[in-house]
């Protein structure tokens, strides 16, 4: 509260050389922060081989250059702030490499195709269905629920009933 008091009271060019002093001091923080080892150009290309240590010295530069004016920036540091903050690196790098949708697509029809296989396999080495999967059992069913009347409702027994009833081979 007594900054604000304080701040008031001091005339307009005294504010006016503190902000020329404040101005100057961040440009030569900048400056000094740019001559950084890392260079910044190509940095999609350089990114998976810093370490860790270079990777945040990075970071912390762009971050120190993106407070200036955004007019100020080289294409190379925009580029770099935007590959940084939403490159395909870390949680954002793709799980699959790119041409694995052909060998997924061939290992499904692989899959698949052994599944039919055994399944034919497991079915020729079966012996005959049942009895009651027979048509005459089936058709037997059926004069069996009509005398029964089963289902008066919606089933065998209803009127104008055109289903096939029990019967569910050809």
């Amino acid at each position: 509260m007594n900054t604000l008091r304080v701040a008031r009271t001091l005339q307009p060019q005294v504010l006016a050389s503190s902000r020329m002093l404040v101005r100057a001091a961040s440009t030569t923080t900048h400056t000094s922060a740019a001559s950084s080892v890392i260079p910044v150009s190509n940095i999609e290309a350089q990114w998976e081989t810093l370490n860790t240590k270079e990777q945040t010295e990075v970071y912390e530069q762009l971050l120190e250059a993106q407070k200036r004016d955004w007019k100020t920036l080289s294409i190379d540091e925009k580029k770099a702030a935007y590959y940084i903050s939403f490159g395909p690196h870390g949680p954002r790098k793709p799980v699959d490499e790119p041409g694995s949708g052909l060998k997924v697509f061939g290992l499904t029809v692989a899959i698949v195709g052994a599944a039919c296989v055994a399944f034919l396999g497991i079915r020729s080495f079966g012996g005959e269905p049942p009895r009651t999967m027979t048509k005459e059992w089936q058709e037997a069913s059926n004069e069996l629920a009509r005398e029964e009347k089963q289902n008066p409702l919606t089933g065998i027994t209803s009127e104008g009933y055109k289903g096939k009833g029990h019967v569910s081979l050809k």
